[in-house]
């Protein structure tokens, strides 16, 4: 993409993104694991917030897409640092975050740290905790021990690793367990046919959330990547009515 910009973090992490400033809240995208800001939901979303005159950004995390760094070293903390720098450096006023699967987690992680901004957040197949409940006690093990899982990956040739620095650092940003302190709108989308993140997760994830302005909305024949031009439209029917 020839409007893809870096900024650089003081320890040399280049991150690259793409900013349009605009009206109304800045709508912030972060991706799933292993994802990056070309996928098409991503794509969409900002071609009509520059369609529209509204304000969007997108990233990479450090180790994915264009952004420098290994993708070994990358954990929900850091790479919520790495939004956050970004917010700070080029987004003025409210903010409305989407997060699509792991991107559903760690939008629940920052929403503390900028409280008083949000104007909503949007969960697309939001996947909190999921190395919990996305695991078994064998391979929670064996990644607490050091060790790098691999699991088939249904979106390209390579396995999909989980490194064992991300287990770690998760296990310390678990959401489900209590009331979570956000009291924004809240739209969580997820299909029901699933075969990542069990649909169930957003309800557990609706009830755990203390704001009371929230709407599940489920897709009977979804899957994971609600990607279809008629999941879209209806990401972009939710993201319109925040402004």
């Amino acid at each position: 993409m020839d409007d893809t910009r870096f900024h650089e973090l003081a320890d040399g992490r280049r991150i690259a993104f793409r900013h349009v400033a605009g009206v109304g809240p800045t709508l912030v995208f972060l991706p799933g694991y292993m994802s990056d800001m070309v996928g098409g939901k991503a794509t969409a979303l900002f071609e009509e917030a520059e369609a529209a005159g509204r304000a969007c950004l997108l990233l990479d995390y450090s180790g994915c897409g264009q952004s420098s760094g290994d993708f070994a070293d990358g954990t929900l903390s850091k790479w919520w640092g790495e939004v956050l720098a970004l917010i700070e450096a080029y987004v003025k006023g409210p903010i409305l975050l989407i997060g699509s699967s792991m991107g559903g987690w760690l939008m629940l992680l920052g929403a503390s740290e900028i409280s008083d901004r949000l104007a909503g957040m949007i969960g697309i197949a939001a996947a909190p905790d999921f190395t919990r409940w996305g695991y078994s006690a064998e391979q929670r093990q064996a990644l607490a021990a050091g060790k790098i899982l691999y699991e088939d990956n249904p979106y390209g040739p390579e396995p999909t690793p989980i490194h064992p620095g991300f287990f770690v650092d998760a296990e310390t940003q678990m959401q489900l367990d209590a009331t979570i302190p956000i009291d924004c709108p809240v739209r969580l989308l997820h299909g029901q046919r699933d075969n990542d993140v069990p649909w169930e997760t957003s309800l557990e994830l609706a009830d755990a959330l203390r704001s009371d302005d929230i709407q599940v909305i489920l897709i009977k024949d979804g899957d994971h990547r609600l990607s279809r031009n008629t999941d879209i439209s209806l990401l972009r029917s939710l993201v319109d009515s925040f402004y």
